[in-house]
């Protein structure tokens, strides 16, 4: 993309200067031509009508000498570059400042003053002139005529000089336009090429490519490039991570199945055994069941944007939930207390996924709670948000694991030896959930002391 706007640029920058030159060389001198001839003529009459007051009528007036008066008009030839001529009422020229030989005008002379261009006069031969003549009136009376003449070619010349100025001016400010199209190219065109660079780098997964330093509005663009790049190489390491995890832990206890299955079928394990045996297998299945679940949950959560969004009583469902683990409660001799700052506390949020975050909390706290130890489950409400909190006093959570607790397949060294047939997802499940809706959950935990998860929900209008 960058080489055809580069062309593109290209072509224009060369049509715009070529037809600067063309309109200056082609239709400007042509205008110019013919303003500069009729300024010419202009100042001719003039002229003209100045040396015939000044000088003719000075003439027949004083009485001057020939030789006198074609001194000053010869001066006047000098110092205006123009031929003068003074003739008879016959068009006879008397005075010539531009040859000594006697020159008739007579067909180039009337009662006004009278224009003529590209015409030969005497001597001149061939040579065009453009000639103004003037009566000069005495005492009521044309007694002669001004005549004063320029060569067509001096009078073009001024048009070279003039073109030949613009095109100079039109070469420097073609150089200063290419200048700007450098600029504009580096300003434009070459960022746009290294972040398609970049992006051809980011697509062949060499998401540690990183752009030169562009303006600030590209350098922005390369920036959330990389930035997204990271997140792409991020979410892959976590896909392998995750396939990784998800494969162990389907391996270990299929293993474990097919593993005993063929002992008990081949005869290695002996029938008074085999319930033995039987009961870990289901104790696996159990395991495996628990993960497929938990994957189908995450699924869910990653596939479903909308929440069923519903008014309920979140005691209620708290109350729900922990009756749920009453008999595992009892044969772990854990008191679950329930502490509401008011008889109903309405929440706005889906109620089936908040649901599920309570479960998650009591069953990850009744894991790892001691015997004879109390969970305490308690609702608080400040301003416009309901805190909800379920606090054990187990073994706790070592403060370098803390942050990771709520990754996927995350376990502490602690929970590896404590909780057989946890997946690691239950937290992730939880943090899913709350994120969808747009609320946070905190975690507090000392070793050897407990652990407590709050988490904040919307109170309900009503």
């Amino acid at each position: 993309m960058g080489h055809k706007i580069t062309l593109r640029f290209v072509i224009v920058y060369i049509a715009t200067v070529t037809a600067m030159f063309f309109l200056v060389n082609a239709i400007g001198q042509s205008r110019l031509r013919r303003s500069l001839l009729e300024n010419r003529k202009d100042a001719m009459v003039q002229e003209a009508q100045k040396i015939a007051v000044e000088y003719g009528e000075n003439y027949y007036r004083s009485g001057i000498s020939i030789s006198e008066l074609k001194k000053q008009l010869t001066s006047i030839d000098h110092f205006l570059g123009m031929r003068v001529m003074l003739t008879n009422i016959h068009g006879l020229a008397f005075i010539d400042t531009g040859s000594t030989s006697m020159v008739t005008i007579e067909r180039y002379i009337g009662n006004t003053t009278m224009i003529f261009d590209d015409v030969t006069i005497g001597v001149s031969g061939k040579e065009p002139m453009l000639l103004v003549t003037e009566p000069i009136n005495y005492d009521f009376a044309i007694r002669g005529y001004i005549c004063i003449a320029v060569p067509m070619a001096a009078v073009y010349k001024d048009v070279g000089f003039y073109v030949d100025t613009i095109s100079i001016m039109i070469l420097l400010f073609s150089l200063v336009l290419l200048l700007v199209f450098v600029l504009i190219w580096f300003m434009s065109i070459w960022p746009v090429a290294k972040l398609k660079k970049a992006a051809i780098e980011y697509a062949k997964k060499n998401y540690r490519y990183e752009t030169p330093r562009l303006s600030a509005e590209y350098n922005d663009i390369a920036k959330a490039m990389h930035v997204t790049a990271e997140e792409v190489e991020r979410l892959e390491d976590y896909q392998k991570k995750f396939v990784a995890n998800v494969s162990h832990d389907f391996r270990s206890p299929l293993t474990s199945i097919k593993g005993y299955l063929e002992a008990i079928k081949d005869g290695t394990i002996p029938m008074e055994m085999a319930g033995k045996y039987i009961d870990i297998i289901l104790f696996e299945t159990e395991r495996l069941t628990k993960l497929t679940e938990d994957l189908l949950v995450l699924s869910r959560m990653d596939s479903q944007k909308g929440l069923d969004i519903t008014i309920f009583d979140i005691n209620d469902v708290i109350k729900k939930t922990a009756a749920s683990f009453e008999g595992t409660c009892i044969k772990k001799r854990i008191t679950i207390e329930l502490q509401f700052c008011d008889p109903e506390v309405l929440i706005s949020a889906d109620m089936s996924r908040i649901q599920q975050v309570l479960y998650n909390l009591l069953d990850n706290a009744i894991k790892f709670s001691n015997q004879d130890s109390t969970i305490t489950i308690s609702v608080n409400t400040k301003g416009s948000k309901v805190f909800v909190s379920v606090k054990d006093t187990g073994i706790g959570i070592p403060k370098d694991a803390q942050k990771k607790v709520f990754e996927r397949f995350y376990k502490t060294d602690i929970s590896r030896g404590k909780d057989k047939r946890g997946t690691g997802l239950g937290l992730a499940i939880v943090k899913d959930i709350i994120d969808a809706h747009g609320e946070n959950i905190t975690l507090v935990s000392t070793e050897g002391v407990g652990t407590e998860f709050t988490f904040s929900m919307p109170k309900a209008e009503i």
